[in-house]
């Protein structure tokens, strides 16, 4: 599977921004996606996650953006989204997301299939 990021860039903070990736290839559907961010001299977080599109939707987050960050896919559109609300500093990053061949998963070694990357400056 092809995964394709969009949708970063500058916001003040309290602002919001969605990102958006495109997933080609394979069946979308079979995949857990992730939503992982690396800030400049830090190592790659999870950020969220959501599970493969059949059964119950189940979704985890990392506890700092817990309420203001929701992961979400559309299967007819093959795409996985990540609505950033109330956004500070620390959200700064560049954003990727990932597909896992497993159910939904934290472990960034889970994910197989990576974008390019979406970089995302929270600033005033």
């Amino acid at each position: 599977v092809q995964l394709q990021a969009s949708g970063g860039g500058l916001v003040q903070p309290g602002g919001s921004l969605r990102l958006s990736c495109a997933a080609s290839g394979r069946s979308f559907s079979s995949y857990s996606m992730g939503w992982f961010r690396q800030a400049p001299g830090k190592e790659r977080q999870f950020v969220s996650a959501v599970n493969r599109s059949t059964g119950m939707p189940v979704t985890v987050y990392l506890d700092s953006v817990k309420g203001r960050f929701t992961i979400s896919r559309d299967s007819a559109k093959n795409t996985v989204y990540l609505q950033m609300n109330s956004l500070k500093p620390e959200d700064t990053a560049v954003y990727y997301c990932a597909a896992a061949d497993s159910f939904v998963s934290r472990n960034v070694n889970d994910y197989h299939y990576w974008g390019q990357g979406t970089l995302v400056t929270v600033s005033s």
